[in-house]
């Protein structure tokens, strides 16, 4: 893991502290953490919510044929596979 250091406002080091006083996280790096991981979420739903949009907007349906279902599940099944490799390289 590496280590990151930031400079924040008083005011904002006694909101993180109060929020590690509460109970609910244990240090302020986990505090921190959960802030990116939730950051890093809504990115990837505002990316997917844009993704729907462009395919809604991009021409007259069509129905889905089995063979489209096909290749989708394929790809994403290749997609899964290349990143369960990576994560044990």
């Amino acid at each position: 893991m590496q280590t990151m250091n930031i400079s924040i406002p008083d005011q904002l080091k006694a909101f993180v502290e109060h929020q590690v006083g509460s109970g609910r996280y244990s240090t302020a790096s986990e505090y921190v953490r959960e802030l990116i991981r939730d950051d890093e979420k809504r990115a990837s739903q505002e990316k997917l919510a844009a993704l729907l949009l462009e395919g809604i907007q991009s021409g007259q349906p069509s129905e889905l044929t089995r063979e489209d279902w096909d290749d989708i599940r394929g790809e994403a099944l290749r997609k899964f596979e290349a990143r369960k490799q990576s994560k044990l390289a």
